[in-house]
């Protein structure tokens, strides 16, 4: 089999495509073949070496990936060959609360990914695939949306009517805004990019903000919803954190994930967060069990998440460098196979 390797943070011209024997599932094991993969932007970071130290290498990169059963080790009587599967994140952190030991098993991370035509999945581990979504598309959801669905539903306790802001056109922000239409409630939605804000408006999106135009966003988001918004899904970390803690209103949550927007400024409002007692949630994807109802709740409501471009498995170091570029518009997929 084919697939993609990195032997240390070496960047994106540091990714080998190599072979390898085709893996034999063991007792309660599943063989997966792999049919799509997207990127996110920890996978970037993993490839750059910006991402600690806890990555192994030789390293199979990448953590979101979908594909049919091809064969059953010996006790999997939950799937067949030709079933089509998702791959968690955390391969063992099946329910609950999170742990060290839970955490342990990340894709792409601590353990090989799915940048690979064939993998090994524990049966725990695997979700069945939405019949309404392509591979391409249920290749989207094991960490931007599990982590989406965590920020907004799960951990964000989001209700109907109540108003959520989201950060940029990334996986995540884009997965975000679909729940929380799907929930009932009002979005506003940031971006630097008028183009991409005239994108944002047909997924339902209330009111929009280019912060680029607009440096006082927080500010603004706060006003147009009144006393201030009820949750914020913040990817860009503490770069942009402040001005999330000028929209959040009294008692509502900041649902903190990413590292996008660089360090933070001079001028923290954090005590202004103490003042307003509002929440700062850290977000880190979900369970198997998370991933499963994410997943059946997008089957009922025949959601499709945002894919912007598919590549081919030859060209794994454009779709890293496209997605580099920032000029996507939700996943950059990679087919395989």
């Amino acid at each position: 089999m084919k697939c993609y390797e990195l032997q240390g943070p070496s960047g994106i011209d540091g990714l080998t495509l190599v072979d390898k024997p085709v893996p034999e599932p063991g007792e309660g094991e599943v063989l997966v073949r792999l049919r799509a993969a997207t990127l996110n932007y920890r996978d970037l970071l993993i490839v750059k070496g910006g991402y600690g130290s806890r990555q192994k290498f030789p390293l199979v990169p990448v953590s979101d990936g979908a594909g049919v059963v091809e064969r059953l080790g010996a006790g999997v009587r939950e799937f067949a060959a030709g079933d089509r599967v998702i791959g968690s994140f955390f391969e063992s952190w099946i329910a609950g609360e999170p742990s060290e030991a839970k955490m342990r098993t990340n894709l792409g991370g601590a353990v090989d990914g799915v940048l690979t035509e064939y993998r090994i999945f524990p049966k725990h581990a695997l979700v069945r695939t939405p019949e309404h979504l392509s591979d391409v598309e249920a290749a989207a959801l094991p960490c931007a949306g599990v982590t989406a669905w965590s920020a907004v539903v799960k951990l964000g306790g989001l209700k109907p009517g109540q108003t959520v802001l989201t950060q940029g056109t990334g996986g995540v922000s884009l997965f975000a805004i679909q729940f929380a239409k799907m929930c009932g409630a009002r979005v506003i939605a940031t971006s630097s990019s008028d183009a991409k804000i005239e994108r944002l408006k047909t997924l339902g999106v209330d009111h929009t903000l280019n912060y680029g135009a607009t440096p006082d966003w927080g500010k603004k988001a706060r006003e147009w919803s009144g006393h201030g918004v009820d949750l914020v899904v913040e990817v860009g970390g503490v770069g942009t954190l402040n001005e999330s803690i000028r929209a959040t209103r009294i008692g509502g949550t900041i649902a903190f994930i990413g590292v996008l927007a660089g360090p933070p400024p001079s001028n923290s409002r954090l005590p202004l967060m103490v003042m307003q007692q509002q929440r700062l949630q850290g977000i880190t994807v979900g369970s198997v069990e998370d991933l499963k109802a994410m997943a059946e709740a997008i089957a009922v409501h025949r959601m499709k998440p945002m894919v912007d471009k598919i590549f081919s498995f030859d060209q794994v170091t454009a779709a890293f460098s496209y997605m580099e570029s920032g000029a996507h518009f939700g996943k950059v997929a990679i087919e395989i196979g």
